[in-house]
């Protein structure tokens, strides 16, 4: 795994270097690091390990908190010099093809782990090791990680750099997503408060 290209891409939060990493330059779909203009490896980085979600980031579906976290992760990155990694993982590692028939089955009653479990597959297939290869390739000495998910937590840990500590990332729920991210909390372990009240 390599960076491959990189460039400056301003967005609604601030600019930064895309990097796009890749094991050659013909990648269609490299993973991503979209570091602030303002970070500076000298200090504590704030970092953000963001899986693709398609239907959240692009289009803005309301049936999980994805899009809403990664605009979020991007404001406080850019504000605070940090760095979101974009992590080419759909739908948890499934892709998208099963993310939607994953959906179909919630539709029928299912939750989203068992959705995934129904279809042969991992409730979780996502791995981290990539994450933790760029992050040493960008000389990232101190985090803190913006996630609510344990299993980043356990990856950073693992990966020889130093964890400062773990910055929360919420968002408020709606309608649509309640049931999915009662299930990210009761079975999934994500660190967020009770969603219902």
């Amino acid at each position: 795994m390599e960076k491959q290209v990189e460039a400056v891409i301003p967005t609604p939060w601030g600019k930064f270097q895309m990097q796009a990493y890749a094991l050659d330059g013909n990648d269609q779909m490299p993973h991503l690091a979209l570091v602030a203009e303002n970070y500076d490896p000298a200090y504590p980085t704030l970092v953000r390990i963001h899986s693709e979600c398609l239907t959240g980031d692009l289009f803005g579906s309301k049936r999980c908190d994805c899009g809403e976290q990664l605009e979020r992760a991007l404001e406080l990155a850019a504000a605070e010099g940090g760095i979101v990694l974009y992590l080419r993982q759909e739908g948890r590692g499934i892709g998208l093809i099963n993310k939607l028939k994953a959906y179909n089955l919630q539709d029928q009653g299912l939750n989203t782990a068992d959705a995934n479990v129904h279809l042969g597959l991992e409730i979780d297939d996502r791995g981290y090791e990539i994450a933790v290869e760029i992050l040493k390739a960008l000389e990232v000495r101190s985090i803190r990680l913006l996630t609510n998910n344990p299993d980043k937590i356990k990856a950073i840990e693992k990966s020889g750099l130093q964890l400062l500590e773990r910055v929360p990332l919420l968002i408020k729920p709606r309608e649509e997503n309640i049931d999915y991210l009662e299930t990210k909390k009761e079975i999934m372990g994500h660190l967020i408060p009770p969603i219902r009240k």
